[in-house]
Formats: structure tokens, C-alpha cells, sequence
């Protein structure tokens, strides 16, 4: 999973930022609000952590205009003014979550984890896909019950094929959510990841469509 974290506070910003990558989530950072929206308007990220208060923009307006121009990408609200007047207008301004400084990093990670789960359409916290599960709050994999130690790039691999069950998912689109931008990767970085995974897991989960990318079935009801 890929996400921007929007934040000045260089402090504040670094904790989130590590909190992320212990997580496996693969994080990028921007401090000002037009290079936010500029980003967020021509980038796919699979969650942005966005402060209020930012140069150059206000963070309710790179909010605005990011639902303005269609973008649906799920939003974590932060902010160091914790007033209900101001929590209604985030969420009115599109905010799929709100989060008042100072804040405990585990509440934030549990709810980008719901706001994450909530944009794929799953409900349950824990994915189950026939004999594989997957935990996110404990970064957890297990196959018929039996743990599975994965790299962070194969667990972010598994989570956002996972969380994107029932759809073809293009090897382009994977680049662009499993890596950071700066991140130096082999032209079939994808492809040999993928291998690596199924050989892991040991079961028939991951389909490759040629010419399309990888499919993983919708698990059953």
C-alpha cells in the first residue's frame, strides 16, 4: 500500500513516517499543501494522512479540490485544533476520517486500516481468502492456519491484491502502489515478487492474466 503523508511538522512527520514503514506501508512525504494537491491530483496513493495547517494551501482546500476534481482517494484529517465546528467541516469537505493532535500512533494506524478497508469494500479487519488470512493490524499471514514470513514487499503485495479481490490488478497499477517514488526497482521487479509470494504461500491464490496483470478471486460469502 502506498500513502502521502501531508505534513510540515518535520517532528510529527517523521514519527508518522516511521510508524508507517513499520507497518508495511510504503510512505512519501510532502510539507507543502500545492505540491500536495499537485501530487495527490495526478498520483494514485492508497491513503493520504493530511494536516490542516500547510503553506502555500490550507489543508481543506487541497481537500476541496481533490473531491472537487473527482479523486476518491480515502483522507485522514489531522489537525491541532480539535473542535467539533472544524471536524464537521473536514468530513462536509470530503475527510474520510479525523484525527485531533495529539494523537496515539496506534489510533492513527487503526484508522487508516478502516478507511483503507472501508474504499475496497471490506468490512471484516482481518482479509480471509480460502485457506490465506491476513491481519493488518499484527502484519500477520497465515496459510491454513500456519504463519507465513513474508518480506514487507511481498506482505504489501498480498494486502493490496487482497483488498483489490475480484479484479484484475495490472502490473503498472502494482508498481505505482508497492514502491516509493524514489525507490530503484528492476523492470520486472513485479513479476519476480509475484513468484516469490506464490512459492511462499503454497497454494493456487494468485492467477496471472496475460497481457492484463493478476487476478485474485472474491473470497467466498
Amino acid at each position: 500500500m502506498r500513502l502521502l503523508v501531508v505534513e510540515d511538522d518535520d517532528r510529527i512527520a517523521n514519527d508518522i513516517m516511521t510508524a508507517l514503514a513499520a507497518a508495511g506501508y510504503a510512505a512519501e512525504r510532502e510539507k507543502d499543501g500545492e505540491e500536495a494537491w499537485f501530487r495527490g491530483d495526478t498520483e494514485d496513493f492508497d491513503a493520504i494522512v493530511l494536516d490542516l495547517g500547510l503553506p502555500s494551501m490550507d489543508g481543506l482546500s487541497v481537500l476541496k479540490r481533490w473531491r472537487a476534481a473527482g479523486r476518491r482517494v480515502p483522507v485522514l484529517v489531522l489537525t491541532a485544533r480539535g473542535s467539533w465546528v472544524e471536524r464537521v467541516e473536514g468530513i462536509d469537505a470530503g475527510a474520510d476520517d479525523y484525527l485531533a493532535k495529539p494523537f496515539q500512533m496506534e489510533e492513527l494506524l487503526a484508522r487508516l486500516r478502516a478507511i483503507i478497508r472501508r474504499s475496497a469494500g471490506q468490512a471484516a479487519p482481518v482479509l480471509v481468502n480460502g485457506p490465506v488470512t491476513l491481519d493488518p493490524r499484527q502484519m500477520k499471514v497465515t496459510v491454513n492456519g500456519v504463519p507465513v514470513h513474508l518480506s514487507p514487499q511481498e506482505y504489501r503485495l498480498l494486502s493490496y491484491l487482497l483488498h483489490h479481490a475480484g479484479r484484475v490488478v495490472p502490473q503498472l497499477e502494482l508498481t505505482e502502489h508497492l514502491y516509493a517514488q524514489d525507490y530503484e526497482r528492476e523492470s520486472n521487479a513485479v513479476e519476480v515478487l509475484v513468484g516469490r509470494l506464490r512459492r511462499k504461500l503454497g497454494v493456487d491464490l494468485i492467477e496471472t492474466r496475460r497481457g492484463f496483470g493478476y487476478f485474485i478471486a472474491e473470497p467466498e460469502p
